[in-house]
């Protein structure tokens, strides 16, 4: 949402400052290597192929279209963007500022270096695609995880070894929709979040009223979430965590007849399920998204798909979702997620997305 998280891995011996190699897209290995592992690859990925039926054209017109929609994250209580320029950012989550690379952070910094080399945490090492890194801690180490809070909900942060905490703060404006479709509802809401990572999102939903059926293929990520119920002090809420792969399972929520009121959907560019399925976007997505408008209510509040790490427009996941709700009605909208910079007008992107809301 993007890998899992890892222990802790301090490296007080390696200085900070500029590293070779271009930051990678390291949040595509958030759900990248998700699996403990598979008996038979070969099999696993041929079984997820043989599930890729054709997808049939859906008759009706198209939804009308929003796009491009520009959706933005400001500084909050609990996370900030403080400054950003020569391939890296540095934020505010929680009372820790921690310094990571971003390849698109082309221009120069505003803050001086002083408060740069100063910062709680710096990611370094290995920024190849495939490599991870390691923490350097200027000061003194900031401790395996920490309390935060965004969007109303409190959670567990912790620095992982793709560089990671746990929380894209750039997804705040969609769960801020989700929270406002689900109080203003006055009637139950079934909400379906797959490739849920560490489950703010669902806390949100949760504690906004909804109930909750939360997807992920790793197991240490639903041991996080669950975690971050219980310091949510959201036990007692109807959340339903799930280690699964997420193609498996919303098909056999089609075969059950089940149906969720909001979908929201973060895929990685690739994956693996829990038992060696084979995630790959550009192939997935299309049966995917047709599974998940099949899944929708009769009288839904929206589809939400997030993409991260990908060498796309979004208007290739805009019209896309076009296709997808083709007869539905409703309106397709669909942009980038921003972060304002703090300390000056830069708007930094993160994520494309599309959502379909109803008319």
């Amino acid at each position: 949402m993007r890998n899992r998280p890892a222990d802790l891995k301090a490296n007080p011996r390696k200085p900070a400052g500029k590293r070779r190699g271009r930051p990678s897209d390291a949040r595509s290995k958030k759900k990248s290597h998700n699996s403990p592992g598979t008996r038979n690859p070969a099999k696993a990925e041929q079984s997820v192929r043989q599930d890729r039926k054709p997808i049939a054209r859906r008759a009706g017109d198209r939804p009308s279209e929003r796009a491009p929609l520009v959706l933005e994250t400001p500084a909050q209580e609990g996370y900030a963007l403080l400054d950003t320029g020569d391939g890296e950012k540095m934020e505010r989550y929680g009372p820790f500022r921690i310094v990571r690379p971003e390849a698109q952070a082309l221009w120069p910094r505003s803050r001086p270096s002083a408060e740069w080399e100063t910062a709680d945490a710096v990611f370094t090492g290995d920024t190849d695609e495939d490599g991870v890194g390691r923490w350097h801690f200027p000061d003194k180490p900031t401790g395996e995880a920490w309390p935060m809070r965004l969007a109303g909900v409190d959670f567990l942060a912790r620095l992982t070894s793709f560089r990671h905490v746990g929380v894209f703060p750039e997804q705040t404006a969609h769960w801020q929709w989700m929270r406002e479709r689900i109080e203003e509802s006055r009637r139950p809401v079934k909400v379906l979040n797959l490739f849920g990572y560490t489950g703010v999102a669902s806390l949100v939903a949760a504690d906004a009223g909804a109930e909750v059926t939360h997807v992920d293929a790793s197991k240490k990520a639903i041991g996080w979430a669950r975690e971050n119920q219980a310091l949510a002090g959201l036990e007692d809420r109807p959340v339903r965590w799930i280690c699964d792969d997420a193609t498996k399972f919303i098909n056999r929520e089609i075969r059950r007849g089940n149906r969720y009121d909001i979908i929201l959907t973060d895929p990685p560019k690739f994956g693996r399920g829990p038992d060696g399925e084979v995630w790959q976007l550009f192939d997935d997505l299309p049966h995917m998204l047709d599974a998940c408008r099949t899944l929708l209510s009769t009288d839904p509040f929206g589809l939400v798909l997030t993409a991260y790490s990908i060498r796309a427009s979004f208007y290739s996941i805009h019209e896309l979702m076009r296709e997808t709700m083709r007869g539905a009605g409703g309106c397709v909208e669909s942009g980038e997620l921003i972060i304002r910079e703090e300390a000056r007008d830069i708007k930094l992107s993160t994520s494309l997305f599309s959502r379909w809301v109803p008319a």
